[in-house]
């Protein structure tokens, strides 16, 4: 009897397995029919010029691109890399990106570019562009290697595609990384976040020191419109002026008030992703480390999420959403986003506030 019972939880669990599997195969191959895209600009000022009084310029917004799908989710989806859009649109090798497979999937994506930042780049002030060779330092800290051009064992990149890592060190804004551009930035993205153009379920994907600015962005937000974070490797967190600690410039930590820092315990869930080749003692590690137990601390629901030891990769880079098991990574967001329920289906809130009001007829009409 034991041996039978056994027997049928395993064939139960393998069955549950082949469902999943053919599920996720079944949604990368979806065609992908939007209903409408297009762009939009946020936030900014307009000042004069200071020769022709009457004469103005536009500046200092931020650039949002978006992607609806024909049958949406109600969560939608914001893309944030402080570097360039590129990384969210395309594999390391070209192949698909987050973009496509998440449109696939159902959910409203958004592309978004800061202030002075890629198409967004009218800046209110003068700045000076200075070539700054960091080629070799990128493959360092997206976590290609130890050392240039010395690739990690089994990372996933295409190591022998040279044309891979030219169009990924190629595809690159200027950063502008200091906290006042965090704060500018911030301030674009809380406008367009709170203007209900984004819908009222907004989850923030962000990748590096896109991390911080979507924290700081939950802090700027007048609404409850941002309901989660994935940040994957945040370089930089928030943290309450309660609690002893030093700020820094450009990753943090950044300091806001307290009322203003528990709006992140706030949110649904906020997920800090990490990739391999990350020691305990790396330093944005341990923020993140501390920024989920004090967001905990205060009624929250945040975590250090490693896709080797947690979610059972291996290889992954800086980027993992770019990386060559991107679908696998792309898997686990998924699951993030069902275990918070953020996946629901924007026609299914409609049939039930229609059941609802059958019900409620129903019940008028026996009173």
């Amino acid at each position: 009897m034991l041996v039978t019972l056994s027997l049928l939880g395993l064939l139960l669990l393998s069955s549950a397995s082949g469902a999943a599997h053919e599920k996720r195969q079944y949604e990368r191959r979806r065609p992908i029919v939007l209903e409408k895209s297009g762009g939009f600009v946020a936030g900014g000022r307009t000042i004069n010029s200071p020769i022709f009084p009457n004469w103005t310029l536009s500046c200092d917004h931020g650039y949002m691109e978006y992607f609806i799908p024909w049958r949406p989710r109600k969560t939608s989806i914001v893309m944030w890399h402080s570097s360039s859009t590129q990384v969210w649109q395309n594999r390391w090798d070209g192949g698909e990106g987050y973009k496509d497979m998440f449109l696939r999937r159902g959910y409203p994506v958004y592309l978004w570019d800061g202030p002075r930042v890629g198409r967004a780049n009218w800046a209110c002030e003068p700045y000076r562009y200075t070539p700054f060779y960091q080629d070799q330092g990128n493959f360092v800290a997206w976590n290609f290697g130890p050392s240039y051009p010395n690739f990690w064992p089994g990372v996933q990149f295409p190591t022998e595609d040279k044309e891979a890592w030219q169009q990924a060190t190629s595809s690159r804004y200027v950063e502008f990384d200091s906290n006042a551009s965090v704060h500018l930035e911030t301030q674009a993205a809380a406008v367009a976040a709170d203007s209900g153009k984004l819908g009222d379920s907004i989850v923030y994907l962000t990748n590096s020191a896109s991390g911080l600015r979507a924290q700081m962005t939950v802090v700027k937000s007048n609404t409850t419109n941002i309901k989660a974070i994935v940040a994957y490797e945040s370089y930089g967190c928030v943290f309450p002026d309660n609690f002893n600690i030093t700020a820094g410039e450009p990753f943090g930590p950044m300091i806001v008030p307290l009322e203003d820092f528990k709006k992140l315990a706030k949110l649904e869930a906020i997920q800090f992703v990490w990739g391999d080749h990350r020691d305990e003692s790396f330093p944005f590690l341990k923020q993140t480390r501390l920024a989920a137990k004090l967001i905990n601390l205060y009624g929250g629901n945040a975590e250090v999420f490693f896709l080797s030891k947690d979610g059972g990769l291996s290889g992954n880079t800086h980027s993992a959403f770019a990386d060559m098991n991107n679908d696998e990574v792309a898997d686990l967001l998924d699951e993030f986003l069902e275990d918070n329920g953020l996946d629901a289906y924007k026609d299914e809130d409609e049939d039930e506030d229609e059941d609802e009001t059958d019900e409620s007829v129903k019940n008028k009409g026996r009173g």
